[in-house]
């Protein structure tokens, strides 16, 4: 009898913890609309009623399936008061808007409002890009089908609902495998013209190549020792997807720019070799050394 009991029991806790809710991890997203060169991200939404609709309706459906959206409206705000505060960052506008909202992903969004005499119609092109790498996550275009009728915000809902489903669908698939595989970055290491190394100069004692040291480095610093390297010559290196963690042991995003310092040190003092390393766009390692 007490062995019946048990085994009740055993089952009746197995169906209790299968019925427990599992929390995926999901992104922080900001929304902002798409510019093109030489436009100005300040006053794109003021001259333009039909990106404002789309621009609160494609936030409003992120928010509707339980994403943390970062308001844009409100990042550019903060971002020009800093700006009127003397920040002299060589930085354009929507880099630092993007940087401040702390979002781990933002989506561009470009709406087209076309009129005829078979109807009216919204098409929207929604990209998402890694705040971080700047790195392609996902593309999609939505279309409202055409509709005799003047209302931007329902056929904007209505484009908006024709694709966001499989947009949102990748973007989560893309994330689960930088959650799990960590964020791709791009690296570069060469020589100055004037260096007296090269890939093949003996670095060690042992007689160890510096092309060979190089990627004993890069096999034990990348993210779960995931990384590709494209190819190796006298001059270069190329790293074409070397992976990072996708937070710092402090929870904050890790950046390209640790690793360009974790490298630099690296090679500075285990190498004693002169080395400069500078960051392209969040998502490229440059490395020099002297």
């Amino acid at each position: 009898m007490k062995y019946i009991v048990f085994v009740m029991c055993f089952l009746s806790s197995i169906k209790s913890f299968s019925q427990q809710e599992v929390k995926t991890v999901q992104p922080t997203i900001m929304v902002i609309p798409f510019v093109k060169e030489n436009q100005d991200i300040r006053t794109i939404l003021e001259d333009d009623f039909n990106k404002r609709i789309a621009i609160s309706k494609v936030k409003e459906a992120f928010d509707n399936r339980g994403f943390t959206t970062k308001d844009f409206t409100g990042t550019l705000k903060i971002a020009l008061k800093e700006s009127t505060l003397g920040n002299n960052k060589k930085t354009d506008l929507k880099t630092e808007v993007i940087r401040l909202s702390g979002a781990d992903f933002y989506v561009e969004v470009e709406v087209f409002f076309q009129k005829s005499n078979s109807g009216n119609s919204v098409k929207l092109i929604l990209q998402a890009y890694d705040s971080f790498t700047g790195q392609s996550l996902s593309n999609k275009v939505g279309k409202s089908g055409k509709f005799y009728t003047d209302d931007i915000a329902k056929l904007t809902e209505k484009a908006t609902v024709s694709c966001v489903e499989e947009f949102l669908n990748t973007l989560n698939l893309k994330f689960g495998d930088i959650v799990e595989n960590g964020r791709s970055i791009r690296i570069n290491i060469g020589f100055n013209e004037d260096s007296d190394y090269n890939m093949d100069s003996e670095i060690t004692g042992d007689g160890d190549l510096l092309s060979e040291v190089l990627e004993d480095w890069l096999d034990e610093n990348a993210f779960k020792n995931n990384y590709h390297l494209q190819g190796v010559s006298q001059y270069e290196m190329i790293i074409d997807d070397f992976r990072i963690p996708l937070k710092d042991d402090r929870g904050r995003n890790y950046r390209s720019s640790k690793m360009a310092r974790k490298i630099r040190k690296y090679i500075k003092n285990e190498l004693q070799l002169d080395v400069k390393t500078d960051v392209e766009g969040s998502g490229k390692i440059n490395v020099i050394i002297q």
